[in-house]
Protein backbone atom coordinates (compact mmCIF):
# COMPACT_ATOMS: atom_id res chain seq x y z
CA UNK A 1 0.00 0.00 0.00
CA UNK A 2 2.75 2.36 0.93
CA UNK A 3 4.48 1.94 -2.77
CA UNK A 4 1.40 2.21 -4.48
CA UNK A 5 1.09 5.53 -2.24
CA UNK A 6 4.26 6.66 -3.59
CA UNK A 7 3.67 6.20 -6.59
CA UNK A 8 -0.03 7.44 -7.36
CA UNK A 9 1.84 11.11 -8.44
CA UNK A 10 3.55 9.63 -11.26
CA UNK A 11 0.91 7.64 -12.40
CA UNK A 12 -1.28 11.07 -12.45
CA UNK A 13 1.32 12.59 -14.71
CA UNK A 14 1.37 9.28 -16.90
CA UNK A 15 -2.35 9.19 -17.43
CA UNK A 16 -2.17 13.69 -17.84
CA UNK A 17 0.91 12.98 -20.64
CA UNK A 18 -0.80 10.12 -21.92
CA UNK A 19 -4.34 12.28 -22.54
CA UNK A 20 -2.83 14.88 -24.45
CA UNK A 21 -0.52 12.55 -26.73
CA UNK A 22 -4.25 10.94 -28.00
CA UNK A 23 -5.42 14.58 -28.10
CA UNK A 24 -2.46 15.61 -30.78
CA UNK A 25 -3.37 15.63 -34.41
CA UNK A 26 -0.97 13.07 -36.28
CA UNK A 27 0.92 14.99 -38.49
CA UNK A 28 1.67 13.28 -41.81
CA UNK A 29 4.89 14.09 -43.17
CA UNK A 30 4.59 17.00 -46.71
CA UNK A 31 6.49 15.72 -49.58
CA UNK A 32 7.10 18.86 -50.75
CA UNK A 33 9.11 19.64 -48.07
CA UNK A 34 11.57 17.00 -47.94
CA UNK A 35 14.75 16.81 -46.14
CA UNK A 36 18.46 16.08 -46.92
CA UNK A 37 20.21 14.75 -44.18
CA UNK A 38 23.92 15.19 -43.83
CA UNK A 39 26.01 12.92 -41.62
CA UNK A 40 28.82 15.20 -41.81
CA UNK A 41 27.87 16.04 -38.20
CA UNK A 42 27.52 13.73 -34.89
CA UNK A 43 24.20 13.37 -34.16
CA UNK A 44 21.69 15.92 -31.74
CA UNK A 45 20.87 15.76 -28.23
CA UNK A 46 18.86 12.74 -27.50
CA UNK A 47 18.38 11.74 -23.97
CA UNK A 48 16.79 8.42 -24.94
CA UNK A 49 19.71 7.09 -26.79
CA UNK A 50 20.59 4.88 -24.10
CA UNK A 51 19.34 3.00 -21.44
CA UNK A 52 21.38 4.83 -18.79
CA UNK A 53 24.62 7.09 -19.11
CA UNK A 54 27.21 8.13 -16.01
CA UNK A 55 27.78 11.85 -16.62
CA UNK A 56 31.28 12.95 -15.08
CA UNK A 57 34.15 15.81 -15.66
CA UNK A 58 33.37 19.34 -14.74
CA UNK A 59 30.99 19.53 -17.04
CA UNK A 60 28.38 16.79 -15.71
CA UNK A 61 25.99 19.21 -14.21
CA UNK A 62 25.72 21.35 -17.21
CA UNK A 63 25.28 18.24 -19.57
CA UNK A 64 22.16 17.03 -16.98
CA UNK A 65 20.67 20.73 -17.43
CA UNK A 66 20.66 20.87 -20.95
CA UNK A 67 19.67 16.79 -21.76
CA UNK A 68 17.04 17.15 -19.14
CA UNK A 69 15.80 20.29 -20.98
CA UNK A 70 16.06 18.37 -24.41
CA UNK A 71 13.38 15.56 -23.04
CA UNK A 72 11.31 18.60 -21.85
CA UNK A 73 11.15 20.52 -24.86
CA UNK A 74 11.94 18.27 -27.44
CA UNK A 75 9.83 15.00 -26.08
CA UNK A 76 6.97 17.46 -24.26
CA UNK A 77 3.89 14.94 -24.74
CA UNK A 78 6.00 11.91 -24.51
CA UNK A 79 8.43 11.72 -22.13
CA UNK A 80 7.99 12.07 -17.75
CA UNK A 81 11.19 13.25 -16.35
CA UNK A 82 11.41 12.19 -12.90
CA UNK A 83 14.29 13.71 -10.90
CA UNK A 84 14.85 13.64 -7.11
CA UNK A 85 14.37 17.23 -5.23
CA UNK A 86 17.81 17.12 -4.17
CA UNK A 87 19.07 16.76 -7.93
CA UNK A 88 16.66 19.15 -8.81
CA UNK A 89 17.93 21.90 -6.52
CA UNK A 90 21.69 20.86 -7.93
CA UNK A 91 20.90 20.89 -11.40
CA UNK A 92 18.22 23.51 -11.80
CA UNK A 93 18.82 25.91 -8.88
CA UNK A 94 15.03 24.89 -7.46
CA UNK A 95 14.09 25.87 -4.10
CA UNK A 96 12.46 23.45 -1.71
CA UNK A 97 8.97 25.16 -2.79
CA UNK A 98 9.49 24.93 -6.57
CA UNK A 99 7.61 23.18 -8.53
CA UNK A 100 5.44 21.63 -5.83
CA UNK A 101 2.25 21.51 -8.21
CA UNK A 102 0.64 18.24 -8.40
CA UNK A 103 -0.61 19.04 -11.67
CA UNK A 104 2.94 19.24 -13.60
CA UNK A 105 2.20 16.64 -16.38
CA UNK A 106 6.01 16.24 -17.55
CA UNK A 107 7.75 16.32 -14.59
CA UNK A 108 8.01 14.91 -10.96
CA UNK A 109 10.02 15.41 -8.30
CA UNK A 110 9.85 13.48 -5.44
CA UNK A 111 11.42 14.20 -2.14
CA UNK A 112 14.45 11.92 -2.67
CA UNK A 113 15.94 8.85 -5.04
CA UNK A 114 14.32 6.17 -3.00
CA UNK A 115 10.85 7.62 -3.38
CA UNK A 116 11.51 8.25 -7.25
CA UNK A 117 12.91 4.92 -7.64
CA UNK A 118 9.73 3.47 -5.64
CA UNK A 119 7.60 5.42 -8.10
CA UNK A 120 9.19 4.57 -11.07
CA UNK A 121 9.05 0.84 -10.09
CA UNK A 122 5.48 0.79 -9.18
CA UNK A 123 4.52 2.92 -12.81
CA UNK A 124 6.64 0.15 -14.79
CA UNK A 125 5.05 -2.96 -12.98
CA UNK A 126 1.58 -1.57 -13.80
CA UNK A 127 2.10 -1.30 -17.44
CA UNK A 128 3.18 -4.51 -17.40
CA UNK A 129 -0.69 -5.46 -17.38
CA UNK A 130 -1.95 -5.26 -21.13
CA UNK A 131 -4.28 -2.47 -20.92
CA UNK A 132 -1.70 -0.19 -19.16
CA UNK A 133 -0.06 0.20 -22.87
CA UNK A 134 -3.42 1.41 -24.47
CA UNK A 135 -2.96 4.49 -22.67
CA UNK A 136 0.50 4.93 -24.80
CA UNK A 137 2.22 5.53 -21.83
CA UNK A 138 4.89 8.41 -22.06
CA UNK A 139 8.93 6.98 -21.80
CA UNK A 140 10.33 7.53 -18.59
CA UNK A 141 13.52 9.94 -17.89
CA UNK A 142 15.65 9.21 -14.68
CA UNK A 143 17.96 12.33 -14.05
CA UNK A 144 19.57 11.47 -10.74
CA UNK A 145 22.78 11.08 -8.77
CA UNK A 146 23.31 7.64 -8.20
CA UNK A 147 24.19 7.71 -4.46
CA UNK A 148 24.24 4.57 -3.12
CA UNK A 149 21.59 2.87 -5.26
CA UNK A 150 23.48 1.64 -8.58
CA UNK A 151 22.27 -1.69 -8.31
CA UNK A 152 18.93 -1.36 -7.68
CA UNK A 153 19.24 0.87 -10.66
CA UNK A 154 20.74 -1.64 -12.84
CA UNK A 155 18.00 -3.76 -11.80
CA UNK A 156 15.31 -1.48 -12.96
CA UNK A 157 17.08 -0.90 -16.02
CA UNK A 158 17.72 -5.02 -16.53
CA UNK A 159 14.11 -5.60 -15.70
CA UNK A 160 12.16 -2.64 -18.16
CA UNK A 161 14.44 -2.44 -21.18
CA UNK A 162 13.42 0.15 -23.72
CA UNK A 163 10.88 1.73 -20.80
CA UNK A 164 13.04 3.51 -18.90
CA UNK A 165 16.38 5.93 -19.46
CA UNK A 166 18.59 7.07 -16.95
CA UNK A 167 20.80 10.04 -16.84
CA UNK A 168 23.37 9.64 -13.67
CA UNK A 169 25.71 12.17 -12.08
CA UNK A 170 28.05 10.23 -9.36
CA UNK A 171 29.58 7.15 -9.46
CA UNK A 172 27.85 4.93 -12.10
CA UNK A 173 29.52 1.43 -12.82
CA UNK A 174 28.64 1.30 -16.33
CA UNK A 175 28.63 3.46 -19.16
CA UNK A 176 30.35 6.95 -18.69
CA UNK A 177 30.46 10.11 -20.42
CA UNK A 178 33.10 12.72 -19.30
CA UNK A 179 32.22 16.13 -20.36
CA UNK A 180 34.75 19.23 -19.36
CA UNK A 181 34.61 22.53 -18.68
CA UNK A 182 33.66 23.40 -21.96
CA UNK A 183 31.27 20.79 -22.94
CA UNK A 184 33.40 18.34 -24.97
CA UNK A 185 32.30 15.50 -24.67
CA UNK A 186 34.49 12.38 -24.77
CA UNK A 187 33.07 8.89 -24.45
CA UNK A 188 33.85 5.36 -26.04
CA UNK A 189 33.60 4.94 -29.65
CA UNK A 190 29.70 3.17 -29.29
CA UNK A 191 28.90 5.79 -27.19
CA UNK A 192 30.32 8.91 -29.13
CA UNK A 193 28.35 8.22 -31.94
CA UNK A 194 25.32 8.52 -30.96
CA UNK A 195 26.02 11.86 -29.07
CA UNK A 196 27.07 15.32 -30.19
CA UNK A 197 31.01 16.89 -30.12
CA UNK A 198 30.28 19.28 -27.78
CA UNK A 199 27.24 20.46 -25.11
CA UNK A 200 26.29 23.86 -24.74
CA UNK A 201 27.21 25.18 -21.08
CA UNK A 202 24.34 26.36 -19.08
CA UNK A 203 23.76 28.42 -15.84
CA UNK A 204 21.67 27.52 -13.63
CA UNK A 205 19.15 30.53 -13.52
CA UNK A 206 19.00 30.52 -17.53
CA UNK A 207 18.29 26.29 -16.70
CA UNK A 208 15.62 27.26 -14.83
CA UNK A 209 13.87 30.13 -16.76
CA UNK A 210 13.66 27.33 -20.00
CA UNK A 211 12.37 24.62 -17.17
CA UNK A 212 9.53 27.27 -16.03
CA UNK A 213 8.96 28.14 -19.84
CA UNK A 214 9.12 24.23 -20.57
CA UNK A 215 6.35 23.42 -18.34
CA UNK A 216 4.11 26.81 -18.60
CA UNK A 217 5.22 28.13 -14.90
CA UNK A 218 6.04 31.40 -14.28
CA UNK A 219 6.59 33.51 -10.83
CA UNK A 220 7.12 30.31 -9.03
CA UNK A 221 9.26 31.09 -6.61
CA UNK A 222 7.50 31.65 -3.08
CA UNK A 223 8.49 35.39 -3.24
CA UNK A 224 6.63 35.68 -5.77
CA UNK A 225 3.68 34.19 -4.52
CA UNK A 226 3.86 35.72 -1.56
CA UNK A 227 3.70 39.30 -3.04
CA UNK A 228 0.77 37.75 -5.07
CA UNK A 229 -1.20 36.78 -2.28
CA UNK A 230 -0.43 39.60 0.16
CA UNK A 231 -3.32 41.46 0.89
CA UNK A 232 -3.29 45.40 0.92
CA UNK A 233 -4.50 47.31 3.59
CA UNK A 234 -7.81 49.25 2.58
CA UNK A 235 -7.36 52.83 2.83
CA UNK A 236 -9.63 54.70 5.73
CA UNK A 237 -12.34 57.04 4.03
Amino acid sequence: MATAAIGYPLRRRIYALAGSALLSPALSPDPETEQTVHFTYRPAIDPFAFPAIGLTGPGAADAARVMTLTALEEYAEHALVVIPRADATAVFGLSDDELLDETTAGLFIPGNLDAALASIETELAVRRDAKSHDRQAPRLLLVADCEKEPERIQDLLARHRGELSALLLGDWPADRVSVDEDGLVTASAALAGHLPERLPAMSRTEARDRLNAALGHHGTRRGAHTRRRRRTTPTPS
